[in-house]
């Protein structure tokens, strides 16, 4: 069954007659071709992908043979979808609410008119779908991390003490561009010394400091998004940076066994959680230990604490597992990998960089 099948079943499940689809992640996702300037309109039984002159020789060599039609608009975007709901009966009409604007959701009212009730609910739909991958999506997901761990073995051969954090983000980001990634999933973290306590710290055009050097950073690769954290040590670690990191390990560590089809998200936050705060860090773990990842770096399941008990990991989820201690205005440390749960329910962690403490230099 493809996402357009799935789609077509979701929506039958519900009382509304045709969804609309402007983001390009979810057009992309929903039809495999990927454009910034036009619209999908799924009825009950039929699909249109729009797109203006820029792209429409590409969708119809991307989308023949599929349940897609095509469509170049001549008399304008919205004027064309206006005549295709009026032609296929369409009463209510859902959007992606998480995305369409205030003043877009009122000119397709004034556009449609008052014939066709605009209403939210597919971002609901395409949100709850996209939590679980299939076998391609897996795929491409593993290959984005294959490139993703190739940087990291990269960085640590040539980073020298010479180096700023900019530096270092942009040699992560040059070499997932010059080994296959599209783009990169999302703004490379490089953070050294006092900075790396800020979880999400932006890289400076200043020197290396010694202490920890947390690195976050993820490939795209077809669209789909790979996200890794691994923390270093510029020079040598004393005792108490040790424990810390030792610490962050063994809850990631925890929660890895624990990993697998069933399993409760809250508790797998949990249990990484109950480790730091036993070790004498409570309040220093302030994010969640987890959140799914695919076509864009944070999307569901969330493995968090304010995750509702039931919420349980199926086949597909792919998720990040992702403990770290902060200890502000001094140092930080967080490691990161990617769990799939795979289509044969075992948990497979697709991470393969070493995460045992490295010093360098």
């Amino acid at each position: 069954m493809t996402r357009l099948d799935k789609f077509f079943l979701e929506l039958s499940r519900t009382e509304y007659d045709a969804a609309l689809i402007s983001s390009g992640i979810n057009q992309r996702y929903l039809s495999g071709f990927k454009y910034t300037s036009g619209y999908i309109l799924i009825t009950r039984e039929k699909a249109f992908l729009l797109a203006d002159f820029r792209y429409i020789e590409a969708a119809r060599m991307t989308l023949a043979g599929t349940k897609f039609e095509v469509i170049e608009p001549k008399l304008g975007m919205l004027t064309e979808l206006a005549l295709l709901l009026k032609e296929n009966k369409v009463k209510t009409l859902i959007v992606e609410d998480e995305t369409v604007s205030f003043s877009e959701c009122n000119r397709y009212k004034e556009k449609f008119g008052k014939d066709v009730q605009v209403l939210g609910g597919a971002s609901a739909i395409l949100s709850k779908m996209r939590e679980v991958k299939d076998e391609e999506e897996l795929s491409l997901i593993k290959k984005a991390q294959s490139i993703t761990d190739a940087a990291f073995e990269h960085i640590l051969k040539v980073m020298t003490p010479n180096m700023t954090e900019v530096d270092v983000l942009l040699e992560l980001e040059f070499f997932m561009r010059r080994n296959g990634a599209e783009d990169v999933a999302f703004g490379t973290i490089a953070v050294s010394g006092s900075a790396s306590s800020m979880p999400h710290g932006h890289a400076r055009n200043v020197k290396l400091e010694r202490g920890f050097l947390t690195m976050d950073f993820g490939a795209k690769y077809e669209g789909y998004c790979a996200d890794m954290t691994r923390t270093v040590v510029l020079g040598k670690a004393d005792a108490e940076m040790k424990k810390l990191y030792n610490t962050v390990l063994s809850a990631q560590r925890a929660a890895l066994e624990m990993f697998g089809e069933g399993v409760s998200c809250y508790e797998l936050d949990k249990c990484a959680r109950n480790i730091i705060e036993g070790a004498g860090y409570r309040g220093c773990f302030g994010h969640s230990l987890g959140h799914g990842i695919g076509m864009v770096v944070h999307e569901g399941p969330r493995v968090a604490p304010s995750t509702d008990p039931k919420a349980l990991l199926v086949r597909g989820n792919i998720t990040s597992c992702e403990p770290g201690i902060y200890l502000a205005g001094k140092y930080g440390c967080r490691i990161e990998d990617l769990v799939a749960i795979e289509l044969d329910g075992r948990a497979n962690d697709i991470t393969k960089s070493p995460k045992e403490l490295i010093e360098l230099f």
